[in-house]
């Protein structure tokens, strides 16, 4: 009996996909990793003990298992491997709302944008909010300790991350963590599982913490006709209240986003920033400090955005990647600096799009340091997209010479895994490595993924269907 044979045999006929076009469709993420390769089998798991049988089975011959939820990663994350098997959870979408404890059990594939409207249907809210939000599952944003637009005041993932239900890379099911608020008994497991990429144990299940539902942020705009005057405002904003949003786009992106919608943007702003704020007092004290902290640093237009134009606004910065993404492939970048240095960093990115010749638009998260230079590639000029590789690494390089770190919530991935040690340290990268190898001591959770893959394991002895020779479509 060959391997395969023998994953169908231990889970359903539906679960084991050998399909060569669900080969294709699961081989990259939202990154499109030029280096992904091809699984021998997806398995879309529905519930934890297919997981742990799929695990289990993965460990006994020893291929390499890549996790993956809906695909929409950034950093090559969810890149499937030559030989190894995917292990998908985009079909464990069961929500289960406590308003009692105000939590939610989730499993891995439920949608941020559907645990959002199962919590607000019992008067809850769940903060963190992608700009993905519509199509990025629960488990890769904790795999990755996902942002969004209202992190700077309401925090990352991991802030609400309760509890986990973990497989292991010997196939067993633990639980850490649970439905408290505070709970320091043992190791802080949950916390080293968020964020961990997939590299030390497969969620299948979260308890997460909501909140009461907040209400409607007020939006104030500022238009700059210069991007280290809007960067500064930033930080001036940032300091004097803590804001619900605090958004900037450059030049770039502006013009993408209004060649997409038409919105009477002005294409000839140098930037772009918008903020929220949830203060509802008549006098609008934050909304003071906000127009304040614009006007001060040279905005040339700083208003409240009001009724359905608060909404336009926010949106418009929500599709600004897939706006920009309309001018070729993008690498995209999430590198992150301390807002006193976020200046530096725009400028340094506006120097290298000039010094590689490569359009880079520049949006971020700037309230808290996350920023998102988008590195256009032109997929029919070899040259240009050399140009735009390196444009991506100085980036990197700009962000760690910043004192700042090359990932503020897509993941290192495999894209960015070259970069690691320059940040964080080969003392800390050699501390991590030793965590892997006693939790994954045969390297078979997504290797290459934050670290550097082990020499690849042998794979059953099973021929790995061709690609097909259609267009691929990201999923």
């Amino acid at each position: 009996m060959d391997a395969l044979t023998e994953l169908r045999r231990v889970l359903p006929e539906s679960i084991v996909q050998t399909d060569p076009e669900v080969l294709q469709a699961h081989r990259r993420d939202r990154a499109l990793d030029p280096a992904a390769g091809t699984a021998i089998a997806v398995v879309l798991a529905e519930s934890t003990e297919h997981v742990q049988a799929a695990v289990r089975w993965a460990g006994k011959h020893r291929v390499p298992i890549v996790p993956r939820g809906l695909g929409s990663g950034l950093s090559g994350g969810a890149s499937a491997l030559d030989g190894g098997l995917v292990i998908s959870t985009m079909r464990m979408r069961a929500v289960r709302i406590d308003p009692g404890t105000a939590t939610a059990v989730v499993q891995p594939g439920v949608i941020n944008a559907d645990l959002k409207d199962a919590a607000a249907e019992h008067g809850l809210w769940y903060p963190p909010d992608p700009a993905s939000f519509t199509f990025c599952s629960i488990g890769g944003n904790i795999a990755t300790n996902a942002g969004g637009l209202c992190c700077v005041k309401y925090g990352v993932t991991g802030d609400y991350v309760l509890g986990l239900e973990v497989v292991l890379a010997d196939g067993c099911a633990i639980r850490v963590g649970g439905p408290r608020i505070k709970d320091v008994a043992g190791l802080d497991l949950v916390g080293l599982f968020v964020g961990s990429e997939g590299t030390l144990g497969i969620i299948t299940e979260a308890t997460l913490r909501l909140l009461p539902q907040p209400p409607r942020a007020r939006i104030v705009v500022g238009w700059f006709d210069d991007s280290g005057a809007a960067a500064a405002a930033v930080h001036a904003a940032a300091r004097s209240i803590r804001p619900s949003m605090l958004e900037y786009m450059d030049q770039l992106a502006i013009n993408c986003v209004e060649d997409e919608l038409g919105l009477g943007l002005d294409r000839s702003a140098a930037a772009l920033v918008i903020a929220g704020t949830d203060d509802q007092h008549p006098d609008g004290p934050e909304v003071t400090a906000l127009l304040t902290a614009l006007t001060e640093h040279g905005a040339t237009d700083a208003h409240e955005a009001v009724a359905e134009m608060a909404e336009t606004f926010v949106h418009a910065r929500r599709i600004a990647i897939p706006a920009v993404e309309r001018l070729g492939h993008l690498l995209l970048e999430d590198v992150g600096v301390a807002l006193p240095r976020l200046g530096e960093l725009i400028e340094g990115v506006q120097q290298i799009a000039r010094d590689r010749d490569v359009p880079i638009a520049f949006i971020a998260h700037a309230g808290d340091g996350n920023t998102h230079p988008l590195v256009v590639v032109d997929p029919t000029d070899p040259a240009q997209r050399a140009r735009a590789e390196t444009a991506y690494g100085e980036i990197m390089d700009l962000a760690i010479d910043l004192g700042g770190t090359i990932t503020g919530e897509h993941g290192v991935g495999r894209l960015k895994q070259p970069w690691l040690a320059a940040q964080i340290g080969a003392d800390v990268l050699e501390v991590s490595a030793r965590i892997k190898a006693a939790l994954d001591p045969e390297q078979i959770l997504n290797p290459g993924v934050i670290l550097a893959a082990e020499p690849t394991p042998p794979t059953p002895t099973t021929k790995t269907p061709p690609a097909p020779t259609t267009k691929e479509t990201p999923r």
